[in-house]
């Protein structure tokens, strides 16, 4: 389980993350919603222990993340899957070495079974055949599904996803939903995902929590969405852009 609590976060002696409480049962989907600017992509790095939180604490099978000394966060960090929206690809490395680079890391898996991994996540990805290229070469959706091969190589029991397919198109975001509704398929997985594209979203997630101007506004399945009364809430829910949200 992972145990958001009382989370608050100021930048410049403005408050951007207010008292967020939020928990998130083990095995489970959540979708983490909300306009641009709402702060969703800050909690999950303060959850990941890549940012200070100012107040509150974050519990993962509860052990106190940022109580931990550097070598301990980069055990538990081991653990957890991060697809970043920036990719996070080292330029310097192929395709094939950038998304064998967890499994070196764990340094228990042979030379075989790493090409045979990296080998059939380039299948899984739809992309076989090059992991001779550099990210250089490599289109924003191609380095998209390469960093999402990257996240899951290891089937880390904890996935964090922020955004997979923004700035994709159509036919690319739809292959990185399948992506993720193959890792919930497979079972026992805690994934949180950031996401703008609430139609695909709403495929993988079985609980929601939305944030607005730094507050959890909402918490629940997709039913307590559709009954919800939160003019903001059922806006985003049917796919309102940014500035409709505000009319």
């Amino acid at each position: 389980m992972i145990r958001i609590e009382n989370i608050t976060k100021y930048h410049e002696g403005r408050i951007v993350l207010d008292d967020i409480s939020l928990e998130i049962e083990q095995g489970s989907n959540v979708g983490l919603i909300g306009p641009g600017g709402a702060g969703k992509s800050l909690l999950l790095k303060i959850v990941c222990g890549l940012v200070e939180p100012d107040d509150g604490r974050i519990l993962i099978e509860d052990i106190d993340v940022h109580s931990l000394s550097p070598t301990e966060l980069a055990d538990l960090r081991f653990r957890i899957g991060m697809l970043f929206q920036n990719y996070a690809l080292f330029d310097f490395m192929n395709v094939a070495e950038n998304i064998s680079f967890p499994l070196r890391q764990a340094g228990t898996y042979s030379e075989e079974e790493i090409e045979a991994a990296v080998e059939q996540a380039l299948i899984d990805i739809s992309l076989p055949g090059i992991g001779h290229l550099y990210p250089n070469e490599l289109s924003g959706g191609m380095k998209k599904r390469v960093s999402f091969a990257r996240a899951v190589i290891r089937r880390p029991p904890i996935l964090f996803y922020d955004d997979p397919t923004a700035g994709l198109d159509p036919v690319t975001s739809s292959k990185i939903f399948i992506l993720l509704e193959k890792m919930k398929i497979e079972g026992g997985v805690t994934s949180v995902t950031i996401s703008h594209d609430i139609g695909g979203i709403k495929e993988i997630c079985e609980r929601f929590a939305m944030l607005d101007e730094g507050k959890l506004i909402f918490q629940g399945t997709p039913e307590e969405i559709d009954a919800c009364e939160i003019p903001v809430v059922q806006k985003f829910w049917q796919g309102y852009s940014d500035d409709e949200l505000d009319t």
